[in-house]
């Protein structure tokens, strides 16, 4: 008689994405860095910050205060100008850092909610920024 056992470990859907080689080696020596045992598991943890932070935007309401720092190449940074400018009346103070052709602005926001998660969005979406974190300080 032969038995025959299933066993179901995950629910989880396959997504196939698309990325430079030059992307592909970050990515592995960052997933070597952080200790990930395979690149899976670094983007699963790493879409689920994002979707942390967008939670986290999403619970704000009335005026806030906060802070982002943003990262990007110096050759880029006309652009970003450009993005920050839709958002002059909402930043109260801006630090400009370079560092090995890097530009860090650290921003210091007082607006509503619905802006703060605006400027995360454009933020984020933006493909000349590098990198984008925040912290909220009151709300």
């Amino acid at each position: 008689m032969t038995k025959v056992i299933i066993i179901k470990l995950n629910s989880m859907e396959i997504l196939s994405i698309s990325i430079s080689k030059e992307d592909l080696k970050s990515l592995e020596s960052a997933q070597k860095r952080l200790g990930f045992n395979s690149r899976s598991k670094m983007l699963r943890s790493a879409i689920e910050s994002l979707i942390n932070d967008y939670d986290k935007l999403n619970e704000l309401k009335g005026n806030t205060e906060s802070v982002f720092v943003l990262t990007y190449p110096d050759s880029e940074k006309n652009k970003v100008s450009d993005m920050l400018h839709r958002f002059e009346e909402d930043i109260n103070s801006e630090m400009h850092h370079h560092h090995h052709h890097t530009c860090i602005d650290i921003l210091s926001l007082h607006t509503g909610a619905d802006e703060v998660r605006r400027f995360f969005k454009e933020a984020k979406s933006n493909k000349s920024v590098r990198s984008v974190t925040y912290s909220i300080i009151s709300n």
